[in-house]
């Protein structure tokens, strides 16, 4: 050993703060080491690192921290040594650590064990191209997501139809309870009035050609064959749709999908059929529901500001409909409730392990839901009019 140099730092008024005291020795092998004493906490002033490595020597080629079995410290001495990590790190000198508290090796270990993360304000942008790349990769991945959840929902339906699929009964009619009876007020409440937009705005029209009667005509049809549906599918999406993502999502947080797996319970068919099941079977009956609603929200604007008789209005209201109608309707219905069954599944199955998660996963199943809805509709319309129905 050539020489040793005994340097304090930290001497303050209060006697019990203590001083920190490091001893620091050259070996002939070109090791740096210090001797680390005294009382290492946050209340005394901490020596800084790059000072520590001035005392080193051309021939050092490491460095030993040392530490002593009756130091005293707490974070104050985690700060140093990281501090020591960096600045041999930047001399490109590796380090050791001898004699440290168990306590405080682990500690430093952890803190070690993920680097920080360091993203620039200012840094460079991808290329146009390169946006481009990723969107269209994150895209297909998307895609093959969907497919495979789609696939799984088919298979999950294959068994049930075959008895196989294992589910809760009990889950299942909760479901109903929940998707159906419970949704009875809302859906009411918006059906109804989209009613009574449909009569007023048709009888603003048809009053300066004196066809008012013709209001039950247009309300009937419109509600049976696509607003019924569409409206009744637009509430779930953003009622039950949601729900199901978020129920999903935190199952997801709480690691009971992950258990169901290891249990061999397939999440497809416990979670996800159900619910399927239920919004299928539900949606045409709250369908009719809402066909029913809406034409006596025309009715009353039909019988109170046009004065059109209550009984002339049923009867044309009977004229104008047919089964054909119903059945267009019922239909739409069925698909939507299936549509917004899986997007929200969808998304609560996808969704992230933290609470900010389930409430993305939530929202992107109401946007999911209702956008299916509206091109599946446009879709079977086009093809009930190729079909005459």
């Amino acid at each position: 050993m050539d020489d040793e140099v005994n340097v304090s730092w930290g001497a303050v008024d209060d006697a019990t703060a203590g001083v920190r005291h490091v001893t620091i020795d050259h070996t002939d092998d070109g090791v740096l080491r210090l001797r680390l004493s005294g009382r290492w906490t946050l209340g005394v002033p901490a020596p800084a690192a790059a000072e520590l490595f001035e005392h080193a020597r051309a021939s050092d080629t490491r460095v030993v921290v040392d530490g002593g079995r009756h130091l005293q410290w707490d974070s104050g001495l985690l700060i140093f040594l990281r501090d020591v990590l960096g600045e041999a790190e930047r001399r490109q000198m590796p380090v050791d650590f001898v004699g440290l508290p168990e306590g405080a090796r682990r500690l430093l270990a952890l803190a070690s064990a993920t680097p920080e993360h360091k993203e620039g304000l200012g840094g460079d942008r991808p290329s146009m191209l390169g946006r481009v790349g990723s969107s269209a990769i994150a895209a297909a991945r998307s895609a093959v997501e969907v497919l495979a959840f789609i696939g799984e929902a088919c298979v999950g339906v294959l068994r049930l139809l075959t008895g196989q699929a294992r589910f809760q009964r009990s889950e299942l009619l909760l479901v109903v309870q929940e998707a159906g009876a419970q949704a009875l007020p809302i859906v009411s409440l918006i059906t109804f009035l989209v009613g009574v937009i449909l009569a007023y705005v048709g009888a603003v029209q048809l009053r300066a050609f004196g066809a008012q009667a013709y209001v039950a005509d247009l309300v009937s049809v419109a509600m049976t064959r696509e607003m019924g549906a569409m409206m009744t599918a637009v509430v779930m999406a953003g009622r039950t749709g949601a729900a199901f993502a978020a129920q999903l999502g935190t199952m997801r947080v709480n690691e009971e999908i992950d258990a169901l797996t290891t249990f061999g319970i397939p999440p497809m068919e416990f979670l996800v059929l159900p619910r399927m099941i239920a919004l299928a079977v539900m949606m045409p009956l709250l369908c009719l529901y809402a066909d029913l609603l809406g034409m006596l929200g025309g009715a009353a604007v039909g019988v109170g500001l046009l004065h059109l008789g209550g009984l002339e209005y049923y009867q044309r209201s009977l004229g104008a409909i047919t089964l054909d109608d119903f059945a267009a309707g019922l239909i739409k219905a069925s698909v939507f409730g299936v549509l917004v069954a899986i997007a929200g599944c969808l998304r609560g199955m996808q969704s992230g392990r933290t609470s900010a998660a389930v409430g993305a996963a939530a929202t992107s199943a109401v946007v999911t839901g209702i956008v299916l809805i509206i091109v599946s509709d446009a879709v079977m319309t086009v093809l009930f009019d190729l079909l005459h129905l």
